[in-house]
């Protein structure tokens, strides 16, 4: 080949393009052990590609929107990549503190050519949304913990039947998902939900429905909490994200049944930061397409029950990693656990989430 002016220019600029690049990522993620599958199926395999690069976690992911205010009020953003569930992403993409992007330019196609904007569809909630996982709030319980002769919970409302199953449950301190559970329990329709709560009458039934259990409540704010507070007996049931559960029933042989009655289908995924220098985004970029393509998406359901966000990921689930269980079975989607689902409504919460919580935490306080 002969070697002209112009592709010795083209080599010199794909060198310099190629360094600049940041060597450090910090990653915003919720710990336990939805970061450790996100850490072995994406960080440690990417890390390995790119040596020198150093990946440092951030457990922020619950405290996302307010930091991001305050780090662009500040002027001064430290994240590079964040993961959030879709309606926060929403918000944040209203805000301009995510970036927007192009699906097909900046993620994978599938390995059979299908777009990215095609595979992962309508769960590209928002124009800032990347996503990852479909997972699930929902409920476990200590059959041993039950009265003698009680039946064993078929709905999310022996939530609050405290006749029946007596004893302490735990709750995330957040109006989400307990709200419609609340509605639901009093006796609106699914279809019915977020039309009542959008009401200000609508939202204090469901306040007034959870003040029937809530002198019975332990309200936790990390999701590592509830599989904790139900294997040292301090409640009886409770409610966490279905991979948290499964972590505990699975990997740790804790003694819970799984309640998937009303479970909240759910979605998680990654924003990019809006701000980013060239070289920090270069690199998020050459991650985020990493990260998501079709193979990647299959490897994070090896180590936890939460589906891949892409329709070409979903045929390659397989076994645990280390447990060597199949893992269909526990997934959020499978037949079995999703005859009685409750979808959730990003749109609602973006929009009155303010709001509804600082109502929510005035009642807390009462």
């Amino acid at each position: 080949m002969k070697v002209t002016k112009s592709t010795l220019l083209a080599s010199a600029v794909a060198a310099i393009a190629g360094s600049a690049m940041a060597e450090e990522m910090t990653l915003v993620s919720w710990g336990g052990a939805y970061q450790a599958s996100q850490t072995k199926a994406y960080a440690e395999p990417f890390m390995e590609m790119n040596p020198g690069l150093t990946i440092v976690w951030d457990e922020s992911s619950p405290e996302a929107v307010a930091k991001l205010r305050a780090m662009n009020e500040a002027g001064n953003i430290t994240w590079d990549l964040v993961d959030v569930v879709a309606a926060d992403a929403i918000r944040l993409c209203d805000e301009g503190l995510a970036m927007e992007y192009d699906p097909d330019e900046l993620l994978a196609a599938a390995p059979d050519g299908t777009p990215a904007s095609e595979d992962f569809g309508d769960l590209l909630v928002s124009d800032c949304f990347i996503p990852q996982i479909v997972y699930s709030t929902t409920a476990a319980y200590r059959p041993d913990l039950l009265p003698d002769g009680a039946p064993a919970p078929d709905s999310i409302c022996a939530m609050f039947d405290m006749e029946t199953y007596p004893g302490k449950r735990t709750l995330e301190k957040r109006p989400i998902n307990n709200m419609e559970w609340a509605l639901i329990c009093d006796g609106v329709a699914k279809d019915d939900v977020y039309d009542v709560l959008a009401t200000e009458e609508g939202q204090q039934r469901a306040l007034d429905k959870l003040g029937t259990i809530k002198d019975q409540v332990v309200w936790w704010g990390a999701a590592a909490e509830p599989p904790q507070l139900l294997a040292d007996g301090e409640v009886v049931m409770g409610t966490s994200y279905n991979g948290r559960w499964f972590s505990a029933i699975e990997e740790q042989d804790q003694p819970f049944e799984m309640l998937w009655d009303a479970q909240v289908f759910d979605l998680d995924g990654w924003i990019i930061p809006a701000g980013l220098s060239e070289e920090r985004l270069a690199r998020v970029k050459e991650f985020v397409k990493f990260a998501t393509d079709t193979q990647r998406l299959a490897d994070q359901a090896k180590f936890i029950s939460y589906g891949p966000a892409r329709a070409s990921s979903a045929p390659l689930v397989g076994q645990h990693a280390e447990l060597g269980i199949d893992m269909a079975p526990h997934m959020p989607t499978d037949p079995n656990n999703a005859k009685n689902t409750f979808l959730y409504n990003y749109e609602f919460w973006a929009d009155y989430r303010d709001d509804i919580d600082a109502k929510f935490q005035a009642w807390l306080a009462q």
